[in-house]
C-alpha cells in the first residue's frame, strides 16, 4: 500500500519488507557434518592504497607510518553497489540527548567480527572468516597484519585475555560469561589455535552466536590486552591499583577495569578501538568528537581508506530540542529524538534547513507498548496483573483505532504485540487476539476477578480497598507517549481505572522497573517484528532484565540466578521449557515448533499491550551527504539503525547553503 499526507511523498510502506531480515545463515543448521564456511567474495583488491588527506598530513610529519603499514594483509574491500565513490575529509554532525549516547560511535560505526550486510544476511567484517561444524564448533580467522586504533596489532591474544582475565574472572564477571555463551549452562572450550585463529566449541548446537557478535549492542568476546593489563592485579601491581581505584572513588581493580573497558560504551579516549572513528572527547561534555581511526580496515574500491569523514561529532541537548533544533537545519544526520509525529514540521523546514526528510520502515510489532510489571514490588497489583483476566481486561479497553486515527492519520497497523504479516511466523488470529475495543466485555473480566466493589466516585477498589489507580510511568521522551495515555486514560475510566502519567528521565525510570517499583510503563515495543524460526525467540521469553513485563525474571537468568527473581508463574515456565527446546532442537522443523507454541502463549496471554505498527521513521539528512539511502529499514536489532547502511561510506558534498 501507499501512504499520503500534505507534505508526504508517496511511500511504499510494505515494499521494504520483504524477506531480506529473514536471516536463514545455513551455519545456524545442527544437521549438517560438515565444514561450513561463511566468508564475503569481496572485490579485488585494488593495486594501490590511498590515505586520506588529514593522514598524509601526519604520515609525510613522521608521526604515523604509511598506509600500506597501516591496512591488514587483506583489507576488507567495502560493498560500493548503489554507492558512489566519495571525497575525503568533513564532518558529520548528529544532535543526541543525554552523555551515555556516546555509546552510538560504537552502534553505528558497525564495526563487528561479523556484521548484517544490507540485505540482513551474516558476513565476515573485522574476521576474515568463520567456520562453522555442525552449528557447535566456530572457528574465527583474524585478518593477519589488523591494528587496533593505537597501531598495536589485534591478535588472539586480545580474544585469550577476554576470556581468561575477564570473563571468566569472578570479580569482573561476578556471574560468569555472558549468558550468550552458554549452551544448557556449558561454557564454551576456547582455544588459541595461532596468532590469528581461535576456536569455540561446545558439545551442542548454539544458534545464539554469531547473530550475537552482529548485534547493535554486540557480544565482545576480545579486547585490548596491551592496553587493559594495566588495570588487571595478574598482569599489574595489585597494592598499585588499589590506590588507583580509591583515588577515583572506586572500590578496587574491577570497577576500575570496568571503566575503562567499555568497547561499547564508548567513553574513554585512550581505549583502543576497531572503529571507524576513536573518540578524542573525555566526558562528560556537551559536544563529544570522534577522530578517523588510522588503522580501519575497510577501504572503497579504488582503495582509499575509509571512513570518508574525517570527524563524526555528537552535540549534547535537550531530548526535547531534538525535533527543533533539527528542523533548524542543526544536525547532519538525525533520526534520534524524532517521531512521525514531527514529519509535518519537519518537511516544512527542508528548504530553509538545507536538508530533506525521508521516511524509513520500522519493524517493531508496536511502535509503542504498555508493559505490566509482573514482578511488582506491590503485591496486590502483582497478583492483579498475573491474572490473564486482568490483562485482557485492561487490553480490551484501549481503543486502537481511535489511537491509530488520532496519532497516526490512519496510516498504522492495529493490534498486540505479535510478529508482523511480512514475517514467516505471522499468525494474524495472534495480532487481534484481546485487542479489539470491547469495553463489555472488559468489564465483565474485572467483575469476575472480584473487582466489583466501587467508591463514591465510580472507581473500583482493590481487594486491598484501595482505589484502583495505575501510575504509568514513561521516559518522557516524546509526546506521543502522552497522547496515548491520555486516550488510554478516558477509555479506562469506563472501566473505573484512574490512569495518572508520570514522566521520569530514562535511567531513573529503568532502575525503577528493574527494583519492582513501577507498576506499568510505557515504552517502545518490541524490537524485531519479522523474525524468522531460526532468530532466538529472546523478546518472547523471560530472559532479559529489559523486557519490563518481567525484569526480575529476566535478571534471574541474565545472571544465571545470582540476582533477580526465578519464574514462578505456570505459563513463565513453560515459556522458558519451550526456550530451552528452541535451543536444542536438531533441525528447522523443531525451532519452528517452539517459536508457533511461544508466540500462540503471548497472543493468549498478552503479557504487553501492543497498540500500533509498521509507523515510519522520519530520517533527516543534510544536502549534500552522499550514500544514505532514499528508503530502509530503521531497526535497532537487527540493524543498528545507521550501522548496517555503513557510514563509513557517507561523504558531503559542501552545497550551497541557502
Amino acid at each position: 500500500m501507499t501512504i499520503c499526507l500534505p507534505h508526504l511523498r508517496c511511500l511504499p510502506i510494505c515494499s521494504l519488507l520483504v524477506p531480506l531480515l529473514f536471516v536463514t545463515v545455513s551455519v545456524f543448521s545442527a544437521a549438517a557434518a560438515e565444514v561450513e564456511t561463511l566468508e564475503r567474495s569481496d572485490s579485488p583488491l585494488p593495486g594501490t592504497f590511498a590515505e586520506p588527506p588529514l593522514l598524509a598530513e601526519r604520515v609525510a610529519a613522521g608521526d604515523l607510518p604509511p598506509i600500506g603499514e597501516r591496512l591488514p594483509e587483506l583489507p576488507l574491500v567495502a560493498d560500493f553497489d548503489g554507492k558512489t565513490l566519495g571525497q575525503p575529509g568533513g564532518k558529520l554532525l548528529m544532535l543526541v540527548g543525554r552523555n551515555k549516547d556516546v555509546r552510538l560511535f560504537t552502534v553505528y560505526g558497525y564495526a563487528r567480527l561479523v556484521g548484517f550486510d544490507e540485505t540482513f544476511e551474516l558476513v565476515p567484517d573485522l574476521l576474515q572468516k568463520v567456520e562453522v561444524e555442525e552449528g557447535r564448533i566456530f572457528t574465527l580467522h583474524l585478518r593477519p597484519g589488523h591494528r587496533w586504533s593505537d597501531g598495536h596489532p589485534f591478535t588472539a591474544a586480545d580474544f585469550r585475555y577476554w576470556w581468561e582475565d575477564m570473563a571468566n574472572n569472578d570479580k569482573r564477571f561476578p556471574a560468569g560469561p555472558p549468558i550468550t555463551l552458554l549452551v544448557n549452562g556449558e561454557a564454551p572450550v576456547f582455544e588459541v589455535l595461532d596468532e590469528t585463529t581461535v576456536r569455540y566449541s561446545w558439545s551442542a548446537p548454539n544458534p545464539f552466536f554469531l547473530p550475537a557478535l552482529a548485534g547493535a549492542r554486540p557480544l565482545f568476546i576480545y579486547a585490548p590486552a596491551h592496553y587493559l593489563k594495566q588495570f588487571h592485579p595478574a598482569h599489574s601491581d595489585p597494592a598499585a591499583l588499589q590506590a588507583k581505584a580509591e583515588d577515583l572513588g572506586l572500590r578496587n581493580w574491577a570497577q576500575l577495569h570496568n571503566r575503562m573497558d567499555s568497547l561499547y560504551g564508548f567513553d574513554n579516549p585512550d581505549l583502543p578501538v576497531l572503529q571507524p572513528w576513536r573518540l578524542i572527547t573525555k566526558p562528560p561534555s556537551q559536544r563529544f568528537v570522534a577522530e578517523r581511526n588510522p588503522y580501519f580496515h575497510r577501504i572503497d574500491p579504488e582503495g582509499l581508506q575509509l571512513p570518508y569523514l574525517d570527524h563524526f561529532v555528537l552535540d549534547v541537548v535537550g531530548g526535547s530540542l531534538l525535533p527543533i533544533k533539527t528542523g533548524a537545519g542543526d544536525s547532519d544526520l538525525q533520526s534520534r529524538g524524532l517521531n512521525f509525529s514531527d514529519y509535518t514540521f519537519l518537511k516544512e523546514g527542508e528548504e530553509r534547513g538545507g536538508y530533506n526528510v525521508r521516511l524509513w520502515e520500522t519493524v517493531r510489532p508496536s511502535e509503542l507498548a504498555l508493559y505490566p510489571n509482573l514482578n511488582a514490588k506491590d503485591a496486590v497489583w502483582r497478583d492483579l496483573f498475573r491474572d490473564v483476566r486482568v490483562r485482557r481486561a485492561l487490553s480490551l479497553a484501549i481503543d486502537r483505532e481511535l489511537i491509530n486515527q488520532v496519532i497516526y492519520f490512519g496510516l498504522g497497523l492495529t493490534g498486540n504485540q505479535a510478529v508482523l504479516p511480512a514475517s514467516p511466523l505471522h499468525d494474524e488470529t495472534h495480532r487481534q487476539a484481546w485487542a479489539q475495543f470491547d469495553s463489555t466485555a472488559a468489564n465483565a473480566l474485572l467483575d469476575e476477578v472480584g473487582l466489583g466493589k466501587r467508591n463514591s466516585r465510580g472507581v473500583r477498589l482493590l481487594p486491598d480497598g484501595r482505589p484502583m489507580e495505575i501510575v504509568v510511568e514513561t521516559a518522557g521522551e516524546n509526546l506521543q507517549e502522552t497522547d496515548i495515555l491520555e486516550l488510554a486514560k478516558e477509555a479506562w475510566a469506563g472501566l473505573g481505572i484512574k490512569l495518572f502519567i508520570k514522566p521520569l528521565q530514562r535511567e531513573v525510570l529503568r532502575n525503577r522497573i528493574f527494583a519492582g517499583d513501577t507498576l506499568m510503563t510505557m515504552s517502545f515495543g518490541l524490537e524485531n517484528g519479522i523474525p524468522t524460526a531460526d532468530l532466538p525467540p529472546n523478546e518472547f521469553v523471560p530472559v532479559q532484565q529489559h523486557s519490563y513485563q518481567w525484569p526480575k525474571w529476566g535478571q534471574y537468568f541474565e545472571t544465571k540466578g545470582q540476582s533477580g527473581e526465578a519464574p514462578d508463574l505456570p505459563v513463565a515456565l513453560e515459556l522458558m521449557e519451550l526456550y530451552q527446546d528452541w535451543q536444542t532442537a536438531p533441525d528447522r522443523a523443531g525451532r519452528l515448533a517452539a517459536w508457533q507454541r511461544i508466540l500462540e502463549i503471548n497472543a493468549e496471554q498478552v503479557f504487553s499491550f501492543g497498540l500500533v505498527a509498521q509507523i515510519p521513521q522520519p530520517v533527516v539528512a543534510r544536502e549534500g551527504l552522499h550514500n544514505l539511502p532514499e528508503t530502509a529499514i530503521y531497526n535497532w536489532n537487527p540493524g543498528a539503525q545507521f550501522g548496517v547502511y555503513r557510514t563509513e561510506t557517507l561523504w558531503i558534498e559542501e552545497p550551497a547553503r541557502r
